[in-house]
């Protein structure tokens, strides 16, 4: 065997190792796409290399054709022995980048057609590295030099769609042209691009005028429809009033109720604080309108007019927005909590951050046992049944608990939400919740349950959120009428 084609035989078995990693990404893609929950900390901890991995691919191939239009030169030449290595690193390179991103989008609550765009575009431009590298040991053979030069040019191409698909991840769907001046939008045709358009009522009302262009500057980046953390979108009313993977954001007439308008109000190191990720906090008067539209009943036909004491707009940023609270009697809630208090700060000592009181005026309990994950079981669960009857919102996803804990679920008479999600409950646990009769939002999201609990569903009074995506209840099927408009898949 000759020295060039004992070279082209080594990076062909170089070549078809990097193989193996290349298919595992894919298979992980087709097998287990982001579906808009979050997963291990681990995963999302080593994901949020992402941004920071893809430019190292980017560079290397943006290089390559730099470097073989140079190297036509006789005086740089030179530099043409260098590209077969560089594409080997844009190919490893690439696969890492992809493999990072799928760990950041699986795990992270990520959904939405432009990752998924953005994730296949990335492994495509892996593939196409590939090819490009395995092409260019057989460049002096017939014909491979134009297959070559055409691969290389879709994998700039690749580049920049991709890359343009993960701007709009993170910046927006309109991050090119937000800012584009008039002459050249109306040059591309897109001065007169709009949504849908709005009926009369709609674009009079306050959520319209008001509430939509708030969330559509500050929060469809992340809860849009190309991309949508937590299975959250806010780009449309009825999105919006759906909510998320944990259920409702917004409750009409219930500002404190409300976790959007929780969550946008915490202190900004919060892990619950909305926006994430470093982006900047809602000024003082858009908090103010949206708490003043949850507050007149979350509508999207209410006029405009008809919500009073609107902020003026001249609140500086740095001043703390104006939220009128319910004056507390603390001696009233220190009766109220008296015989709780005991029991309270012994779970809380022994399970801390996942007990607290639902307000500071109630007496009401919020158990989130999600934070613990499979660490929580029955057992766990087992010893907060003196507390049952207070306990108004429960969590218990991601938890190992089982149907062994039906008998302290049910007893806990007043609760309004609870969340099943991927546990390892089954009908058993959902049939017998028939007595909780304040049962307003219920989540099996990911479990055994099947359609046998319909009829106990459709019973509970006050429900009015059934998820039961990826159980074994059909979407599409007959249900009973009066659970119509409350599943969600």
């Amino acid at each position: 065997m000759t020295v060039w084609g004992h070279r082209i035989s080594a990076q062909f078995r170089l070549g078809l190792l990097t193989l193996a990693p290349m298919l595992i990404v894919v298979a992980l893609l087709v097998f287990f796409p982001p579906d808009g929950n979050e997963r291990s900390e681990w995963a999302q901890f080593v994901g949020r290399f992402h941004p920071l991995a893809v430019h190292f691919p980017i560079a290397l191939v943006l290089l390559v054709p730099i470097l073989e239009l140079a190297g036509l030169s006789n005086r740089f030449s030179y530099l043409r022995l260098s590209v077969g290595f560089v594409l080997g690193l844009a190919t490893v390179g690439a696969i890492g980048a992809a493999m990072l991103g799928w760990c950041l989008a699986r795990s992270g609550g990520y959904s939405g057609h432009l990752l998924a765009q953005h994730m296949w575009g990335g492994i495509s431009l892996a593939a196409a590295c590939w090819l490009c590298w395995m092409l260019r040991a057989r460049l002096n053979e017939q014909g491979f030099g134009l297959i070559y030069a055409a691969v290389l040019a879709a994998s700039v191409g690749l580049v920049a769609w991709t890359g343009y698909r993960g701007g709009q991840l993170s910046l927006g769907e309109n991050h090119l042209t937000e800012h584009m001046p008039d002459g050249l939008r109306q040059v591309l045709g897109l001065a007169n691009a709009s949504s849908e358009p709005l009926s009369d009522v709609e674009r009079n009302s306050f959520y319209w005028v008001e509430v939509q262009p708030i969330f559509a500057a500050r929060c469809v980046t992340c809860h849009g429809p190309g991309k949508r953390k937590g299975n959250l979108r806010l780009d449309t009313y009825k999105s919006l009033m759906r909510g998320g993977k944990d259920g409702p954001v917004v409750k009409a007439g219930n500002v404190q109720g409300s976790d959007l308008f929780r969550r946008i109000t915490l202190p900004q190191g919060h892990d619950d604080f909305m926006p994430k990720d470093g982006k900047r906090p809602l000024s003082p008067d858009q908090m103010k309108l949206i708490e003043l539209w949850i507050a007149a009943g979350a509508s999207d036909t209410q006029p405009a007019d008809a919500i009073k004491e609107t902020p003026s707009g001249s609140v500086p940023l740095t001043v703390p927005a104006e939220v009128t609270f319910e004056e507390i009697d603390t001696a009233a809630v220190t009766r109220l909590r008296e015989t709780l208090s005991p029991a309270v700060q012994q779970l809380q000592k022994r399970f801390p951050n996942i007990l607290d009181y639902e307000s500071r005026g109630s007496a009401d309990l919020y158990l989130n046992a999600s934070i613990l994950g499979t660490k929580f079981a029955d057992s766990d669960l087992a010893v907060f049944a003196p507390l049952a009857k207070q306990i108004t919102v429960a969590d218990f996803s991601r938890t190992a608990i089982t149907d062994r804990s039906v008998t302290v679920i049910t007893a806990m008479k007043q609760l309004r939400v609870l969340r099943l999600m991927h546990t390892g409950i089954t009908d058993t646990t959902v049939q017998a919740l028939g007595p909780l009769d304040h049962l307003e939002s219920l989540s099996v999201f990911g479990t055994q349950v099947t359609p046998a609990v319909l009829p106990t569903v459709a019973r509970l009074p006050k429900l009015a959120h059934f998820y039961a995506g990826q159980t074994a209840i059909p979407n599409g099927m007959t249900i009973p009428k009066a659970l119509t408009g409350k599943i969600v898949f």
